[in-house]
């Protein structure tokens, strides 16, 4: 298992972690979770994007390397 193995599956595991967060929040009543739903919300786009990112990259780097 190379680096980019491990960092693909961090920001998957990352991804999960915000997705969890997210519904929590989500379910709770209050101003305050509706702010902290939204964040997190955005934070979980932008490590899917650097998930995504890195699969590509990973996928390019075996085509071309033959790993």
């Amino acid at each position: 298992m190379n680096i980019l193995d491990i960092l693909i599956l961090v920001a998957i595991g990352s991804v999960a972690v915000t997705l969890g967060f997210g519904l929590k929040a989500l379910f709770t009543d209050g101003p305050e979770a509706r702010s902290r739903s939204n964040k997190l919300m955005r934070l979980r786009v932008a490590l899917q994007a650097t998930a995504v990112a890195l699969l590509v990259l990973a996928a390019w780097w075996r085509s071309g390397h033959g790993g």
